[in-house]
């Protein structure tokens, strides 16, 4: 799944692709207890009350469950007790009863926003019981209706909290296969979760599409079902849909028949698969196709009239499937591949096994609307949702502890293939964007390892981050780097073949990249996954010798107890030789000369300088001796250095500052030596540590700020001047993504010039939307300037925005104008704009847009509306999708006092599904509230500023 994060080049461009947060899913308030015969039971809240057209509900007769137990390991063995209640509290079903084909026919309705459903499971039993326990979850079953081997159960209990269905029958059940069949009904949610409704315009009138959304645990909200990675089986599905309806799975269609009103689609039966990669879309749609060269039919559907927009992912996906059998070794397992792009839909994208679901921003790309960034964003994501295919789908996870190797694995191959497609996007440095994420956060004490322990599926949802995407893609990286490019190809395909159509741990990848390679890959690897965190390198020079030294990098300031095996690399003087070796210690010692042959001549000469971690390949910071440093600022500023060690200078450099190692003044004459990059990546980096000094200077330094902005303007200005804001005829992809890059942060700065001409665009813009003088990738910077003089009294440029966002039918355009309408210095346009998330017309995927235009100025009318709108907030979004709001507006503070302010609000609002965005939260704040404290005491800060300023 492309979980929903800033796409690289969108943030400061078209706002498209901007935070896509993944809403995962959240079990609701439910009933257990167990019925007479004949009777209902209600399973979940929003199906409660829910009356069925094809099934007979007169109601339920439901107990409320006793308050469930804490949650405890899982029995290592079949438990004894012979009670439904020794099944709650579980992290995970028992094994002693396993599906191994499902036979499901389900009847969305359209209209009343419902649906029906039938299911046959055949289940083997392995081992002496007299249960079945399976999920559910927010459907209702009719109990009258449920039959093992013919055989009624005695016993039916469904314990809301653990989304399970607990059967007991009278005896113990036969050992072997036998067919589980009951029929149930539900609710086409409004919660982008299950089997839900998404909305869209056809011929000006609003219809509701039915789409199914299941990783990571919510099959189990459309069909009862062994909701668990590692209970693959085989997939049969009927549906039934009004006759003009497309309706898609994930296969091809096997048969279909119209009768009357209804249109009955069979569909051939799938391979071996996770109930999470189920998928079924119901709508009216239109689609272009394309053919592989091993002959695979793949098709991208869209809303009717929007099909030429799906070109661009149409020949992303026909490369990526050529380009992932020969390098897995193995062919795409399925007969098709379907592409859908859905007006509502939680995350970036789902890689559902034949029948991959995508945001339509992240799908459709359109020549005269869409943004470079947006296209570049379409093809990573593509290119990830496919690879999934293989790594994901075809080999799976074994629980979700492994997450990691389906998303890590992804957003690592995903560069791999786009690199292989666009060479011309050097997309391996853009990599360093995912390395610097997965840094960030893996730098909290609130991060968690690679492989983290899940006690329940209330808990999966929390492990979408950059930890498992980031810093799993950015290790994989290292462990390539280490084991050498064509080694590492030979022995994935060796785990593809040998893990097909069945499940994997991290520990099963590790044994045949050991096997292949010959390398410790276990004891290295392992101390990356298991453990939180990651080591900063400390380098000091001693005469000739180069001394190493690792600990715990903590933003905080401290120190943690973590120990890695640590592939280190380092260049002397140039690139042309380097030196390798595992840091397997607490500390080292190097010989320069070790290093490169030339280097110990050089030690006093001006070529000298030591770069540790070349191109950034490893998952560590560097700290370098004030010697060591210097050397490295002159190789930077005579252009001696890499793109990617460029980055990796300042990003180290930044994160140091913050974590109070180094001053804020060293990063500022770091920041002043690259005014003359010229490099995309490069600037892209230094814009996000100029907004980030930007910011934190508000609240340490207010006296100081103006310059300290215009500093940074001055260090952002000549590339920007250099690009204007027109587009070139046949300039390169990465200036056209630099440019709104530029003009953004130059607009968040305050530069009037560009400010003014951005003003002068709109208002062009406004009354010719087709005007050449505002395309898409520089609107963001026109919209950002326009609202720079909004006031109540004065909102012309307001209304003038909302109308744009009103007419357009393009995703990338509304999202690119929500995240501007909070950036505004009078609150009560604030206010006005994140109240557009209580109606209808902010679609609930869309809110992060809204919030993520907030700044240091609004941040105190927008808590003051967060306090008091919660109740409504919890009411309309779900439980992740809080933990987004808390995130957006708590980190836009600094100080200690506002930590306690937080902590004591959600005191009593805590919920487990957003528990670890709060404290990671509320430690951002208390680490800038350290930083500013740090800065304040830098005696020499004020003169650098003004020394560089005055700089010609």
């Amino acid at each position: 799944m492309q979980r929903a994060s800033t796409a690289r080049g969108t943030a400061a461009g078209s706002g498209a692709a901007l935070v896509l947060l993944a809403f995962v899913s959240l079990f609701l308030p439910g009933a257990s207890g167990s019925g007479g015969g004949g009777r209902k039971m209600a399973l979940g809240g929003e199906a409660r009350g829910v009356v069925s057209r094809y099934l007979n509900n007169k109601g339920a007769n439901v107990e409320a469950a006793a308050p469930p137990p804490p949650r405890r390991a899982p029995a290592p063995s079949p438990p004894v007790v012979a009670s439904p209640g020794q099944f709650r509290g579980q992290a995970r079903l028992p094994r002693f009863a396993a599906p191994r084909r499902y036979d499901l026919r389900l009847r969305p309705d359209l209209v009343a926003c419902t649906f029906t459903g039938a299911a046959a499971v055949t289940v083997a039993v392995s081992a002496p019981t007299r249960f079945l326990v399976f999920n559910a979850a927010d459907l209702s079953v009719d109990r009258a209706s449920i039959r093992f081997r013919d055989l009624a159960p005695k016993e039916v209990v469904f314990f809301d909290d653990d989304e399970i269905l607990v059967l007991g029958f009278s005896n113990d059940l036969p050992l072997g296969e036998g067919v589980l069949s009951m029929k149930f009904n539900g609710t086409l949610n409004d919660k982008m979760r299950g089997f839900y409704r998404s909305k869209y315009k056809y011929k000006g009138q609003m219809k509701n599409m039915a789409v199914t959304q299941f990783e990571s645990v919510d099959a189990r909200r459309c069909f009862p079902c062994w909701d668990e990675p590692a209970f693959k089986a085989k997939f049969k599905l009927t549906l039934e849909v009004p006759p003009g309806m497309v309706a898609l799975s994930n296969m091809p269609i096997a048969n279909q028949i119209v009768t009357g009103p209804v249109k009955t689609i069979s569909y051939e039966e799938s391979p071996l698969m996770s109930t999470y990669l189920v998928a079924i879309v119901v709508g009216l749609l239109e689609y272009i196709e394309g053919v592989t060269p091993e002959g695979t039919k793949i098709r991208v559907y869209t809303q009717v009239g929007k099909s030429n927009q799906g070109k661009f992912a149409l020949d992303v996906g026909v490369k990526s499937l050529h380009l992932y059998k020969d390098y897995f070794g193995t062919p795409y397992p399925l007969p098709k591949l379907d592409m859908v792009a859905i007006p509502d839909f939680a995350a970036g994208a789902m890689e559902n096994y034949g029948l991959v679901t995508f945001r339509e921003v992240a799908l459709l790309f359109d020549e005269e609307s869409s943004s470079e960034s947006s296209k570049q964003n379409i093809a990573i994501t593509v290119a990830h949702e496919l690879a999934h295919q293989w790594f994901g789908n075809l080999v799976t996870m074994e629980w979700w502890t492994h997450l990691w190797l389906n998303e890590g694995f992804a957003t690592w191959m995903s560069h791999l293939a786009v690199d292989s497609f666009f060479p011309q996007w050097n997309i391996w440095t853009q990599f360093l964007d995912d390395t610097t994420a997965g840094l960030k956060l893996d730098s909290l004490e609130e991060s968690h390892p690679i492989e983290v322990e899940i006690h329940h599926a209330s808990e999966v949802d929390e492990i979408f981050d950059a930890i498992s995407y980031d810093k799993g893609a950015s290790v994989i990286r290292m462990l390539q780097n280490y084991l050498g490019a064509e080694r590492f190809q030979k022995a994935l395909a060796s785990y593809i073949r040998k893990f097909a159509y069945s499940n994997a741990k991290t520990e099963d990848l590790w044994a045949v990249l050991e096997e292949k390679s010959g390398e410790p890959v276990k004891n290295l690897m392992t101390t990356w996954t298991k453990q939180q965190g990651y080591p900063v390198i400390n380098a000091k020079l001693k005469g000739n010798y180069l001394e190493l030294e690792q600990a715990q990098f903590l933003l905080d300031g401290s120190f943690g107890h973590g120990m890695w095996i640590v592939p280190i690399t380092a260049g002397c003087g140039s690139y042309d030789m380097q030196k390798k070796f595992l840091l397997k210690g607490k500390s080292d010692r190097l010989d320069i000369k070790d290093i490169a042959s030339q280097c110990g001549n050089q030690v006093k000469g001006g070529n000298f300088w030591i770069k540790l971690n070349i191109n950034q390949t490893g998952f560590y910071r560097v700290q370098y001796d004030d010697k060591l440093s210097a050397a490295l600022q002159n190789a930077l500023q005579s252009k001696k250095l890499s793109v990617m060690d460029k980055i990796g200078i300042v990003e180290d450099s930044h994160a140091l500052s913050m974590a109070c190692k180094q001053t804020l003044t060293s990063l500022l004459r770091l920041l002043y030596a690259y005014r003359e990059e010229a490099d995309y990546s490069v600037l892209s980096h230094i814009n996000i540590v100029s907004l980030s000094v930007a910011k934190i200077s508000v609240d340490a330094t207010p006296g100081l700020v103006g310059d300290i902005k215009q500093l940074l303007i001055k260090i952002l200005l000549p590339p920007s001047v250099k690009l204007g804001w027109d587009p070139k005829d046949r300039e390169s992809h990465l200036d056209a993504l630099l440019r709104p890059v530029l003009l953004v942060a130059l607009v968040k700065l305050g530069h009037d010039k560009t400010i003014n001409e951005g003003v002068r665009r709109f208002g062009i813009f406004v009354h010719d939307r087709n005007t050449s003088l505002l395309p898409p990738d520089t609107r963001k910077a026109a919209y950002l300037a326009a609202m720079q003089n909004v006031t109540s009294s004065y909102r012309v440029a307001y209304n003038d925005l909302l109308k744009v966002y009103r007419e357009s039918d393009e995703a990338e355009e509304k999202a690119r104008v929500l995240s501007t309408l909070c950036h505004c210095k009078d609150n009560n346009i604030v206010l006005e704009s994140l109240n557009l998330l209580f109606t209808n017309e902010v679609r609930s995927q869309d809110a992060y847009y809204v919030l993520q235009g907030l700044d240091v100025e609004s941040r105190e009318t927008a808590w003051l509306w967060l306090k008091g709108s919660w109740d409504r907030i919890a009411k309309k979004y779900t439980d992740t999708q809080e933990g987004g709001f808390i995130r957006y507006i708590v980190t836009l503070f600094s100080s200690n006092e506002k930590a306690e302010e937080f902590s004591g609000f959600f005191a009593t609002r805590k919920k487990p599904e957003f528990q670890r965005a709060l404290k990671q939260s509320l430690e951002n704040v208390r680490v800038s509230a350290r930083w500013i404290q740090g800065i304040r005491s830098e005696p020499r800060l004020a003169q650098t500023v003004q020394e560089l300023l005055r700089r010609p």
